[in-house]
Formats: structure tokens, sequence, C-alpha cells
């Protein structure tokens, strides 16, 4: 299973940003999807998930009502729009397929996606 980010890059604060992630290797559309991002110097923070049917979401408090998770199973990729972008959004954005298929209720909890992509580096200046 191959999971390849794309989209990021350097933004202003207030701007907007669509990260990609683009899968192979298995169903996509049996699993549900995350993503996750690492700042400099701290650990790992989940984002936002979303089921495999895109019947359920969930986000990070602070990107809530900023960013959006969706998913193209046609196109067997996984979205994250992500709108009035501030500094302390810089990271690298990681995207992690769950392990399990069909499981309706999402997960924010990084040891249930069992495949992970390389990251995107988002940065936003002030």
């Amino acid at each position: 299973v191959q999971l390849q980010a794309s989209g990021g890059g350097l933004v202003q604060a207030g701007g907007s940003l669509r990260l990609s992630c683009a899968t192979s290797g298995r169903t996509f559309s049996n699993y549900a999807m995350g993503w996750f991002r690492q700042a400099p110097g701290k650990e790992r923070e989940f984002v936002a998930a979303i089921s495999w049917n895109g019947g359920s979401s969930a986000y990070l408090d602070s990107v809530k009502g900023r960013f959006t998770i969706s998913r193209a199973n046609a196109k067997n990729t996984v979205y994250l729009q992500m709108n009035s972008l501030k500094p302390e959004d810089t990271a690298v954005y990681y995207c992690a397929a769950d392990r399990t298929p069909l499981v309706v209720a999402v997960t924010p909890r990084s040891e249930k996606y069992d495949y992970w992509g390389r990251g995107t580096l988002v940065t936003v200046s002030s």
C-alpha cells in the first residue's frame, strides 16, 4: 500500500492550501483515512479523519471551521482543504490509512492507522 501526499507549500497567514493524498495497493474505498501533522520540535498530532464512505468525520479542535477533509473514492484520493491558515499550522502533514475496513466511527488515535505517506510540508508565514 502506498500513500503519496502533495499540495504543501509556503502561504501567508489567512491563505489557503489543499492537500491531496493519492493511494494505491488496496481497496481505498473500504478504509477510513486521516491527516496528521508534526510541527518542529513537537509530537505528531491528529488533524482530521473521514470514514470509508465519507459519512462521518472528526477534527482537531483548533482546525474546526477552517479545515475540511473529503475523499473521492473513484480517484483513490483524500483531500484536506485548509483555509484561514495560521502560523501555528506550520508542520509536515501526513496522510494515513486505517487498518480496519468498513469502520463507521473515525478515530484520532495514530496507532489505528497502519499505512502512512511521507508527508508534505506546509509553512504559514505571518
